[in-house]
C-alpha cells in the first residue's frame, strides 16, 4: 500500500476541515477552542484508503493546516513533509490573501503535485461558479497547480455534491506523486507531544524518510537524548513499524512530555549532527522586499521554527524574485540536511518573503565571496551524487573525510558511500576518503617538507613520525597512508618513529665523524668504568651542538646506550655484563650490591644505576637487598 501525506491550503473559512472530514469522516478540529470558534487554529490529521486507477491501494494522511494569518507559523510546521497539496478556495469568495501566501509557500517548499478544490459550491450559482473557476485557472497559471495539468474540482461538504469528483481526481494525483524513501535513514519531526494514561510519552509527526520499528532506540534532536520505541501507531492502527510517508505516532520510553516538543526531531543515534550553520540557496518572492546581507529573518523547516540571520555570498542585496547562495546563522540548533526545504518571513511584519533549500549543513569557515564558494554550492545544488560526493572531500583536504561522516553530510547510507567513492578521483585510505588530487599535492608537500628538514639538520637521520604529520595537517590515517605510498616506491625510508627521504642517512663532515669515533672507542674501551660524557665531548674538534647531535646518533643506533640521566655505556660492555650475569646460574641465582662490586670492580655510583637497568631488560628482578637472576 503506497502511502502519501496531503496537505490542506487556503484562506481561512474557506472549509478545509469540513472538506476533509466530508473525505474521511473524522474531524481534524481536536482542540475545544477550534470547536468553538469555528476555525483551525492547530494542524489536525485525518486519514483515507482509495484504489488508484491502476489497481494499487492509497493510504492519504490529511493534514490540515490553519488557513488565518495569525497561525501561518501552525500551518507552517504541518506542510513541510506533504507530498502532494489540496489548495481549497471558497466558491463564493474566491482568492484571498492566505490563497495566495499558501500557494507561494507550496512553490517554495517544493511541492509539485495537487488539485484545487471549489468548495461551497452550493452557495452559489452555475454561472458563478464558471466565473470563479475562470478566475481561480487564471491564477494559477504557470504554477504546479495549473489547470492544464492540475485537475480543479467544484465540490460541496454540505451535499456532498462532486465529492467523489474530488476523491477520483486525489486518487489520479497521489498515484503519480513519489513515494517517500523507506530505505533512508529515519526522520521524524515531532508536531505533537503528549500523555496517554497507562501508555506515557507520545509523539507524532510525518515520517520524511526511513523506517522505524518497535524496540528500536532514537536521538532526540537537538537535546541528546536517547528514547525507545515501545510502541508504534499508522494512521491510529497499531503497527510493527512505520514507513516514510506515513503519519505516525510513537510511545516512547527515556522521555517525559517535559523533555520534548514541537520543532524537535527523532533519528538513528549517533550518526547525524545538529548545526547552527546551513549553507543554503535562497528564492525570493516576487512579492517581498529586497532583502540585505545580514538581514533578520523567521526561518521555517519542518515543524521547526526559529531566527536567523542572513549573510549572502557574493552580493548585498537580494531583489525580489531573485535567487542567489547564502548562509543562515540560526539562534538554535537544528538537525537538517541537503535537500531539505525551508521558509523565511519576514521579521516584522511577519510575513511570508521566500525559502530555499539546504545545500550543505556541515560548513567549514570560508570566505564569503569568491568563485571557490559559488562552485562548491552551484555542485551541492545540481551536481549529481558522485560529484557531490568528490566536491564534499576534496574541500576536507589532506585531512579527508571518513566515510560515517559523508553519509551524515549527504543523508545516504554507507553502502552508498562506498559505492559512490569507487572513482578514481578518490582514494581511501583505512577508513577515510581523500581527493586523488589532494593526495599528490600532499606526497609533493611532505617530500618538500623532508628535504627541507635534512638541509637544516644533517646531523640528525629523520624526523619525527608525529612532528611530520602535524606539519601536514593530516589526519593518522591519511598520513600513514601517503607514507605507505611514497615508501613503496622507494621515495622516502621510514625506521620507526623516523621518517627520512630514500638515501638521505646522516652526512657528516671529516671532523664531525672523527669525533663519532672518537666517542665510540672512549665508551668500548671503558667497559664498565665508563669516563664521564661532559669529559668526552669537551675533547673533540666540532662545537657543542654538534657533538651533542652526534651523541644522539650514537643513541639511536643503539651503539651507545644511556643507563641513567648523566650515564652512558657502550652496548658492547652491556652485552657482555648480560652474559656474564646469566652465566652465574645455576650455581648462584642471587645476587647482592656488594658482590656485584666486587664482580664488575665498579663503585656504587655505577652499581645501583646497572643493577636497575638489568631490571628493566628482565636479567634480575629485584626483592629486598638483593636482585633475584631471571
Amino acid at each position: 500500500m503506497k502511502s502519501v501525506i496531503v496537505g490542506t491550503a487556503g484562506h481561512i473559512d474557506h472549509g478545509k476541515t469540513s472538506l476533509v472530514k466530508a473525505l474521511t469522516g473524522i474531524d481534524a478540529d481536536r482542540l475545544e477552542e477550534e470547536k468553538r470558534r469555528g476555525i483551525t487554529i492547530d494542524i489536525g490529521f485525518a486519514h483515507l484508503e482509495l484504489p488508484a486507477a491502476n489497481g494499487e491501494s492509497l493510504r492519504l494522511g490529511f493534514v490540515d493546516v490553519p488557513g488565518h494569518e495569525r497561525f501561518v507559523r501552525n500551518m507552517l510546521a504541518g506542510i513541510g513533509g506533504i507530498d502532494l497539496v489540496v489548495l481549497v478556495i471558497a466558491a463564493d469568495e474566491g482568492i484571498k490573501p492566505q490563497t495566495r501566501e499558501h500557494l507561494d509557500i507550496c512553490g517554495l517548499l517544493a511541492v509539485r503535485r495537487g488539485m484545487t478544490v471549489l468548495t461551497k459550491s452550493d452557495a452559489v450559482d452555475a454561472e458563478t461558479l464558471e466565473v470563479v473557476r475562470m478566475e481561480v485557472a487564471d491564477f494559477l497559471r504557470g504554477s504546479f497547480l495549473d489547470a492544464a495539468r492540475s485537475p480543479i474540482v467544484a465540490a460541496s461538504s454540505l451535499t456532498g455534491a462532486g465529492l467523489d469528483e474530488v476523491r477520483s481526481a486525489l486518487a489520479q494525483v497521489a498515484s503519480e506523486a513519489t513515494a517517500k524513501d523507506s530505505q533512508a535513514l529515519a526522520r521524524l519531526p515531532i508536531d505533537r507531544v503528549f500523555a496517554m494514561k497507562g501508555f506515557g510519552t507520545v509523539v507524532t509527526g510525518t515520517l520524511v524518510s526511513g523506517t522505524i520499528h518497535k524496540e528500536e532506540e532514537l536521538e532526540v534532536f537537538s537535546s541528546a537524548k536517547r528514547v525507545r520505541v515501545r510502541g508504534v501507531q499508522v494512521h491510529g492502527a497499531a503497527a510493527e513499524h512505520a514507513i516514510a510517508g506515513q503519519r505516525t505516532a510513537l510511545n516512547l520510553t527515556g522521555a517525559s512530555t517535559e523533555e520534548l516538543a514541537r520543532g524537535m526531531m527523532l533519528a538513528p543515534p549517533g550518526i547525524f549532527r545538529t548545526t547552527s550553520r546551513l549553507d543554503v540557496s535562497i528564492s525570493m518572492l516576487a512579492s517581498a522586499k529586497p532583502m540585505k546581507d545580514g538581514t533578520r529573518v523567521h526561518f521555517h523547516a519542518y515543524t521547526m521554527e526559529t531566527t536567523a540571520e542572513v549573510r549572502l555570498y557574493n552580493t548585498k542585496q537580494l531583489k525580489p524574485g531573485e535567487e542567489a547562495y547564502a548562509q543562515l546563522k540560526l539562534a538554535h540548533p537544528v538537525l537538517l540536511l541537503p535537500g531539505d526545504r525551508f521558509i523565511l518571513r519576514q521579521f516584522s511584519p511577519v510575513v511570508t518573503i521566500g525559502g530555499g533549500v539546504v545545500l550543505d549543513a556541515a560548513p567549514i569557515l570560508r570566505k564569503r565571496s569568491g568563485d571557490a564558494v559559488t562552485a562548491f554550492l552551484k555542485t551541492m545544488h545540481e551536481g549529481t551524487m558522485g560529484e557531490i560526493l568528490v566536491a564534499r572531500v576534496d574541500r576536507r583536504g589532506f585531512a579527508g573525510l571518513t566515510r560515517e561522516d559523508a553519509a551524515a553530510e549527504m543523508n545516504v547510507r554507507r553502502e552508498t558511500v562506498e559505492k559512490l567513492a569507487l572513482v578514481p578521483a578518490l582514494t581511501l585510505f583505512g577508513s577515510t576518503l581523500v581527493a586523488t588530487s589532494v593526495v599528490g599535492r600532499m606526497q609533493t608537500n611532505l617530500i618538500e617538507e623532508l628535504r627541507s628538514f635534512h638541509d637544516k639538520n644533517p646531523l640528525v637521520a629523520g624526523i619525527g613520525r608525529e612532528e611530520l604529520r602535524n606539519k601536514m595537517e593530516a589526519t593518522g590515517e591519511v598520513f600513514e597512508g601517503v607514507l605507505a605510498q611514497l615508501a613503496t616506491i622507494k621515495r622516502i625510508e621510514v625506521t620507526g618513529e623516523l621518517v627520512r627521504l630514500a638515501g638521505r642517512g646522516v652526512v657528516m663532515k671529516d671532523e664531525e665523524a672523527e669525533s663519532r669515533k672518537t666517542i665510540e672507542v672512549a665508551f668500548a674501551s671503558a667497559g664498565l668504568k665508563v669516563p664521564s660524557l661532559n669529559d668526552v665531548l669537551s675533547g673533540l674538534k666540532v662545537d657543542r651542538v654538534r657533538a651533542q647531535k652526534i651523541v644522539t646518533l650514537l643513541l639511536r643506533d643503539k651503539v651507545l646506550v644511556k643507563v641513567a640521566e648523566d650515564l652512558v655505556f657502550h652496548h658492547g660492555a652491556l652485552a657482555e655484563l648480560k652474559q656474564k650475569i646469566v652465566g652465574l646460574k645455576p650455581a648462584t641465582t642471587r645476587i647482592n650490591v656488594a658482590r656485584f662490586k666486587d664482580m664488575t670492580g665498579v663503585s656504587r655510583k655505577y652499581a645501583i644505576p646497572l643493577l636497575e637497568y638489568l631490571d628493566r631488560e628482565r636479567v634480575t628482578l629485584r626483592l629486598g637487598d638483593e636482585r633475584v637472576i631471571l
